[in-house]
């Protein structure tokens, strides 16, 4: 069974695994000489027009595998000289068009940018054009089409556009690092720096000086990756790898829907901030309404917090689908509790950087939070947590009344109707990604299975309510 979705999710795996195999054999990586020779390009292209430009991007490729950037602080970057073969011509008239007497692109367009030649066909004058799209919508034969790169389609936040050199450019005063560029970028020119080396570094120490233990706190979405395996055989794996523990962060989850559950009852109104790409759109674009966000943390600095808190000698790393955690991680308030932040992606390098083949392994149990925590991971899944947390402390006369945005599309209009007062809900659970936590970035695999996977984890919960899982806490 394929381990990913696409074959650019592949070839930036291929250099993820063989980095970390380096790194656990104290191999000090210094340029691509080192990188071994089965993914090094041979003599000949098979990507690009020539062995040179194939060599040189897998150089940029092995430097964000190794950390990039480190004067960029924004964890997407663009790998430049890989970003050339799209087209960036914006709204263009096709050889389908039939040069028709209809003339409703001309009518449509209220720019004045719609001519004919002397064929009959249509022409765009992209001086005048705005890219409103309207000729595109009324074309009887669609024959008008939008060039736009994939990344900007993929942006819905604007926060890409094209310099002088024709490069794709990521403006870190607009972007939410939630990666949705990375994943749609169909040359790999777009990728999130991994910090595959600093987990690396963390674990070896733990082995070798026993001064502190670290834990693995994997998000909920863990149950709808490694399809090829069980999950239970995924934890085996993840404590083969030197990690003491695996945690849920579903656990933190339930925490949270206690807490925000409150603080909504408190202050009649609240926004969710639990995805760390809608709460940075909130602090981007409405920083009006930032006093309206929930003043708890995600669930991820949650629980990692509960584990320092109780445990001094850890470390945390956090496993999850979410390229925007890495941002989150480097917050001020946060950075305290999360000593690095992996994909999935790079857990399975991880796993294969080491020989471990988790589908030979033994099962073991994950088992700390609720069904409620663990639905977390799939759009519906926060709101639905809230309306049980205020069952369950006895806070029913209050009406919850919830919004749920699937999408970072959704979360702006939301927000756009809260700032003009006009907003029919008290409660807005923003996720960034389509669908949830279950579509981030750094997912092995996208889609619609991946609800029923993740629906089907919380219902084998031991903890059938908020209240069961929180008692392992309250107890101590």
């Amino acid at each position: 069974m394929r381990k990913f979705d696409t074959k650019v999710q592949h070839l930036k795996y291929k250099v993820l695994r063989e980095v970390a195999r380096l790194a656990w054999n104290d191999t000090l990586l210094k340029n691509i000489s080192d990188i071994p020779e089965k993914i090094v390009p041979g003599n000949t292209a098979t990507m690009r027009c020539c062995v040179y430009k194939e060599r040189a991007i897998l150089a940029k490729r092995v430097k964000l595998a190794m950390g990039g950037d480190s004067n960029n602080p924004n964890v997407i970057e663009v790998i430049d000289i890989a970003c050339d073969e799209c087209p960036i011509g914006g709204y263009e008239v096709t050889d389908a068009c039939r040069g028709c007497l209809a003339h409703r692109c001309e009518d449509v367009c209220k720019r004045g940018a719609i001519t004919f030649d002397k064929n009959k066909k249509a022409q765009i004058d992209k001086s005048k054009c705005v890219e409103c799209g309207a000729c595109a919508k009324v074309c009887p034969y669609s024959a008008i089409a939008n060039n736009k790169r994939p990344c900007q389609n993929a942006c819905k936040v604007k926060a890409i556009s094209m310099d002088e050199n024709k490069v794709a450019y990521i403006d870190n005063e607009k972007c939410i690092s939630c990666g949705a560029c990375v994943y749609q970028c169909p040359f790999g020119a777009i990728m999130d720096k991994s910090f595959i080396l600093n987990a690396i570094d963390i674990i070896k120490k733990s082995d070798n000086n026993k001064k502190y233990k670290v834990y693995a706190v994997v998000a909920p979405s863990i149950s709808s990756q490694f399809n090829y395996a069980k999950l239970g055989q995924v934890i085996t794996g993840i404590k083969k790898l030197g990690f003491f523990t695996v945690i849920e962060a579903a656990l933190g989850a339930d925490m949270v829907a206690i807490a925000e559950s409150k603080e909504l009852t408190e202050k009649q109104f609240l926004t969710s901030s639990c995805c760390p790409a809608f709460v940075a759109y909130i602090n981007k674009n409405h920083p009006e309404l930032k006093p309206m966000v929930s003043h708890n943390l995600s669930p991820m600095a949650t629980i990692a917090k509960y584990i320092k808190e109780t445990d001094e000698n850890s470390k945390i790393i956090f496993i999850g689908p979410c390229t925007a955690k890495k941002a989150e991680a480097q917050l001020d308030n946060i950075k305290s509790y999360i000593d690095a932040v992996l994909t999935f992606e790079e857990l399975q390098a991880l796993f294969d950087s080491k020989d471990i083949d988790i589908t030979s392994l033994e099962e073991d149990v994950l088992d700390n939070a609720s069904y409620f925590g663990r639905i977390f991971a799939r759009s519906g899944g926060l709101s639905d947590a809230v309306a049980q947390a205020l069952k369950e402390q006895g806070l029913e006369d209050f009406e919850l009344k919830p919004i749920i945005c699937d999408g970072i599309e959704q979360c702006k209009v939301a927000l756009l109707r809260k700032s003009k007062n006009v907003l029919d809900a008290n409660f807005i659970e923003g996720m960034a990604c389509e669908g949830g936590c279950i579509s981030g970035a750094g997912c092995l695999t996208h889609g619609a299975k991946n609800k029923s996977e993740v629906d089907k984890y919380g219902r084998e919960a031991y903890e059938k309510t908020i209240t069961d899982a929180l008692k392992v806490i309250t107890n101590k």
